[in-house]
């Protein structure tokens, strides 16, 4: 699945033009490598998001939404110094 899509599907950013827009200026690693929009996500990667005066961090567990299941797992949520 396209990075822009699973963050909005996954409900990490609201809108997928945001979470476009994010990836387009290098706020998303996946695996700790620079991401773009396109990007492939896949089951077990680690997506690190650069949003604000926040450094989130989390585990990809599915790529399809189920009914009362998130679609990540939070590893780390922290403030940028």
């Amino acid at each position: 699945m396209r990075l822009d899509k699973y963050l909005k599907v996954s409900r990490i950013i609201k809108r997928r033009t945001v979470a476009k827009e994010a990836a387009s200026k290098e706020k998303v690693m996946i695996n700790q490598k620079l991401a773009k929009p396109s990007s492939e996500v896949k089951i077990g990667d680690l997506l690190t998001l650069y949003l604000g005066l926040k450094i989130i961090t989390v585990k990809v567990t599915a790529l399809e939404p189920n009914k009362d299941q998130f679609m990540y797992e939070l590893i780390s949520e922290e403030k940028r110094p």
